[in-house]
């Protein structure tokens, strides 16, 4: 192995890098000044844009979470690669021969950069299988899909040969060993010995969005094949199925430019849009769409929820109409808050995918897919509307308890008291009544999803969004006054947050007898993210003196609004998610979480006023807090038990 780079070289790459090339990889950039570049930080979610990139300095700093350095150690952190590969990937990248201090010109490239060169080379590897005589079965499934030979070079689509060892013979014929060959996933260990992972198979290769390929994604052709329909690269050092959108290396710039982003459901459907002219398109690899999709999105289209460019940027999915096509659009739906672009629902005629629509109907279909696209909300309301028979009272009362609240989430208020008159007339009666409905709804939801309530700009989503049903009742009754509707765990939201909230609070209502009371104590005096929760801790609180006695749950139910009253009922019924014999450690588990959870929230408070806090001209404030870290770092060592 070579020795060090030499400190020369280092500073010749960095010189001749341009840092916001580099950064732009990853994030969408735009001017903020002379010589300066911002957009939304890639190491916190935010809403606004606090990451800024100086070019000519060569340096960046986020004015959100702090980070900051040069263009090495944002390639270390972005891609958790060690200083030394980040020096040798942009030495690389500008044709830089790099020197060692043991006089050697090239060095290992670290369990990383090994991995994504095996990667690499296992893709050169199937594109050229795909040429030869026992790849007909991947060339005719192409074809049979509109696809030809100059489409499957674009996409860089590759054929595995049905043999048990051939592509871990050609690595290891390269210099990989069978350990990096294992670790790439590019093999399996069975009772004979390393097997490919991909046999018989149309390849697909999954890139990030720099290009480098970290994964494949693998369709069956032969009968014969036992395996599933798709098979995807395991998860591996630089491949997470989570974390990667399929085409975003070759979307990126027309997103970035465009402002719009479409999210299909299969590598084939990606390939038919770019090919129809929709160069926007991206498809998740084997997982449903989740936060990580959604924050990858976000940077890279610079989704910004400002009062410049609020509801500028599209975010376009496609869902089949068949059970799980509606699944991912209600899971689609529950995380649309976190957008600041607008959301809409395409879906083809007949329920045919891209792929299929534009094999029957050519290219214009795809693309006068996506041109019809409607809002988010408008599906959803739709969606609902079919449940219901519209020619009863009784389904129209319910109609408007089942899509008040969707109405509620709408951020802008014009486009929400548009689609509350709209509403009004699709069932059938007085808008008075729907918009008291709405009201009653936006009044119950967490703050994060409160809709035309929350000003554009107002920052990062609170924990716990999701908007809240209304309740039994007439919706007409539902006025501005109105008290706010009971509330249930039903009607909370699912996310981690949330769920560690409410588990608390089961916690301490079922097993106080397993939590002592100046533990429950320190751990309600936490902040919550969730409002209704936040209402019961408060009760809690106030009935403290009754913790752990027979009476304890009904004292809490007695102090917690009427409203809340069922929550608190519910949560000291509930199953806890623990096995039977682990009680304890559970209980230990979930307080010391929401404590911890609060001092990380307090040391940063405590970081930040203390960089704001002149030493020479504020010594004694400066000095007490630092004392308070000092104190705060001992108190997580106890709560954890270090």
């Amino acid at each position: 192995m070579a020795g060090l780079i030499r400190r020369s070289d280092i500073d010749e790459v960095r010189s001749r890098t341009n840092l916001a090339d580099i950064v732009g990889d990853y994030v969408a950039l735009k001017s903020a000044g002379v010589g300066s570049l911002k957009g939304l930080c890639p190491f916190h979610d935010e809403r606004s844009p606090s990451f800024h990139v100086r070019p000519q300095v060569g340096f960046y700093h986020c004015f959100g979470c702090g980070e900051g350095g040069d263009v090495y150690s944002f390639l270390q952190k972005m891609d958790h690669v060690t200083f030394q590969e980040a020096v040798e990937r942009l030495a690389a990248r500008i044709g830089y021969t790099l020197h060692y201090e043991d006089g050697g010109q090239a060095a290992d490239q670290g369990n990383r950069s090994r991995l994504l060169a095996a990667n690499a080379a296992a893709e050169q590897f199937f594109r050229a299988q795909l040429s030869t005589p026992e790849a007909e079965p991947a060339r005719r499934f192409l074809g049979e899909r509109g696809f030809d030979a100059a489409a499957a070079e674009r996409f860089s689509i590759g054929y595995a040969p049905n043999a048990y060892d051939v592509v871990g013979a050609h690595l290891r014929g390269l210099g990989f060993t069978a350990e990096e060959i294992l670790a790439a996933g590019l093999q399996g260990q069975g009772d004979r010995g390393p097997y490919d992972r991909f046999r018989g198979r149309l390849i697909w290769p999954i890139k990030d969005v720099t290009g480098q390929t970290l994964g494949f994604g693998a369709r069956k052709l032969l009968e014969t094949d036992q395996g599933p329909k798709y098979l995807n690269t395991p998860e591996t050092p630089v491949y997470s199925k989570s974390k990667v959108l399929y085409g975003l290396d070759l979307a990126k710039r027309d997103i970035a430019r465009g402002k719009q982003v479409v999210v299909v459901e299969g590598y084939t459907d990606v390939m038919a849009c770019h090919l129809a002219g929709i160069t926007t398109a991206v498809a998740t690899c084997g997982t449903a769409f989740g936060s990580d999709h959604i924050t990858i999105i976000r940077r890279v289209m610079g989704d910004v929820d400002n009062r410049d460019s609020h509801g500028l940027g599209e975010v376009v999915f496609t869902f089949d109409p068949d059970e799980a096509g509606q699944k991912a659009a209600s899971r689609a739906f529950a995380d649309e808050h976190r957008f600041a672009a607008q959301t809409f629902v395409a879906v083809a005629p007949d329920g045919l995918d891209p792929c299929d629509l534009r094999l029957q109907r050519g290219d214009d279909a795809v693309r006068l897919l996506i041109q019809s696209r409607k809002p988010m909300y408008e599906f959803m309301v739709r969606r609902q509307l079919d449940s219901f028979d519209l020619e009863t009272v009784e389904g129209r009362v319910a109609a408007v308890r089942a899509t008040a609240p969707i109405v509620a989430g709408i951020r802008d208020e014009a486009l929400a008291i548009g689609y509350t008159r709209t509403l009004a007339g699709w069932i059938g009666i007085d808008p008075a009544e729907v918009t008291a409905a709405v009201r009653a709804a936006r009044r119950a939801a967490p703050p994060s999803r409160r809709g035309a309530a929350s000003a554009p700009g107002a920052g990062p989503a609170a924990p716990g969004g999701g908007a809240a049903s209304i309740p039994p009742g007439d919706a007409a009754a539902a006025q501005v006054d109105a008290p706010v509707p009971t509330i249930g765990i039903a009607q909370l939201p699912n996310d981690p947050v949330t769920r560690l909230e409410r588990e608390l609070l089961m916690a301490l209502l079922q097993h106080p007898d397993l939590i002592e009371r100046s533990v429950a104590e320190r751990s309600l005096h936490t902040a919550f993210g969730q409002p209704a929760l936040a209402t019961v801790r408060d009760a809690m609180l106030a009935a403290i003196d009754s913790y752990g006695s027979a009476d304890w749950a009904r004292r809490v139910t007695a102090e917690a609004p009427g409203a809340f009253e069922p929550l608190v009922t519910q949560l000291a019924i509930a199953p806890l998610p623990m096995r039977a014999g682990f009680e304890a450690e559970y209980c230990r588990g979930v307080t010391t979480s929401l404590i911890e959870r609060d001092l990380l929230r307090r040391k940063t408070e405590l970081l930040g006023a203390l960089q704001r806090t002149d030493a020479e001209a504020e010594p004694d404030r400066h000095r007490a807090l630092q004392r308070e870290l000092v104190e705060l770092e001992a108190e997580r060592r106890r709560v954890r038990g270090d």
